[in-house]
C-alpha cells in the first residue's frame, strides 16, 4: 500500500492506494490550518487506525504539493509512519510524460500527476477538468504529453465573492438546487452560483475541443466538486473523482522502483 497526499490551496487530500486504480480508504484535511510534523503524524494515525489500515502494510509515502509551506511538514509525516524517504512528484519528477508548455517548471504537481494517470488509464485524448478551489483544465495527448490548459474560478468563489460583496445576501450551501429559478434569495444565490458554475465549465471544454481540433476527447472529472458537479456537465463523459490520487500512485511506483 501507498499512502498518497495531494496537498491543494483549501484541502488536502489523503489516500491509502492498495494499487495504483485503487483507493481503500480517504479523508480531507485543511491545507490552512498549521500544525508541526507531531500534530500532523499523529492526525493521520487517528485517520489509519479508524479505518483499520495496518501501519505496516504502508510501503512508502507519496506527496504532490502546490503549497510549499506545508512541504516540510508533509515529508516528516510521511516518513514518520513508514520509515522510508518520501517520493515527492512535480514538474520536475522523472515520469513517462511530457511537459509541452512554455515553462514546464511552473506545472502544479496535480497537473502532472493528473497527465500520469491519464496516459496510464485511458491511453487517448483527455480533458481532465480539477474541480476543486480553482477550475483547472488539462489538454493530454494520448501519449501522454500535456499541452496546457486553462486555469479559472472554481464553484467556491462565486459564493465566496457574493459574501464578501454584499450585506444582506446570506450565506448558503454548495448544492445543486432543485430548480433553476428560485423562489427564495437562498434558493436564488444556490442556483445562480451552480449554475454559473456548470454553464462556465461546459463552454470552456466546448472552446476547447474546438481550438484543439480535438473534438473527440475524452473528458474527465476529478477534484473535490466532481461528485456535486459532475452529472449535471454535458461535456463530461467519466467522473473520475480520485484521478489525482490515482496518479500520485502511479507516479510512486514508477519513482521507487
Amino acid at each position: 500500500m501507498q499512502l498518497v497526499v495531494d496537498v491543494g490551496n483549501t484541502e488536502t487530500v489523503v489516500g491509502i492506494a492498495s494499487s495504483p486504480t485503487e483507493i481503500v480508504s480517504d479523508w480531507r484535511v485543511s491545507s490552512s490550518v498549521p500544525r508541526t510534523g507531531d500534530e500532523m503524524t499523529a492526525l493521520i494515525r487517528a485517520f489509519l487506525a479508524g479505518d483499520g489500515v495496518d501501519e505496516a502494510g504502508i510501503v512508502r509515502g507519496v506527496v504532490g504539493s502546490v503549497v510549499p509551506s506545508v512541504n516540510y511538514v508533509w515529508k516528516k509525516t510521511l516518513e514518520t509512519i513508514t520509515g522510508v524517504p518520501v517520493v515527492s512528484v512535480g514538474p520536475h519528477s522523472r515520469l513517462p510524460i511530457r511537459l509541452d508548455v512554455e515553462d514546464p517548471l511552473s506545472v502544479g504537481a496535480d497537473r502532472v500527476v493528473n497527465t500520469m494517470a491519464a496516459k496510464t488509464m485511458y491511453g487517448r485524448d483527455t480533458i481532465a477538468v480539477d474541480l476543486g478551489t480553482a477550475t483547472t483544465f488539462d489538454c493530454i495527448t494520448a501519449d501522454g504529453t500535456f499541452m496546457g490548459g486553462v486555469i479559472s474560478p472554481g464553484l467556491r468563489a462565486g459564493l465566496d465573492w457574493l459574501s464578501a460583496r454584499t450585506a444582506k445576501l446570506p450565506r448558503v450551501e454548495l448544492r445543486p438546487p432543485e430548480l433553476v429559478i428560485g423562489r427564495r434569495t437562498e434558493t436564488c444565490i444556490e442556483s445562480g452560483v451552480f449554475y454559473q458554475a456548470i454553464e462556465a465549465v461546459d463552454g470552456i471544454v466546448r472552446r476547447i475541443k474546438d481550438e484543439w481540433g480535438r473534438p473527440d476527447a475524452m473528458v474527465v472529472a476529478t477534484g473535490g466538486f466532481a461528485s456535486t458537479m459532475g452529472p449535471h456537465l454535458r461535456t463530461v463523459d467519466r467522473v473520475e473523482p480520485y484521478l489525482t490520487l490515482y496518479g500520485l500512485a502511479m507516479a510512486g511506483e514508477y519513482l521507487a522502483g
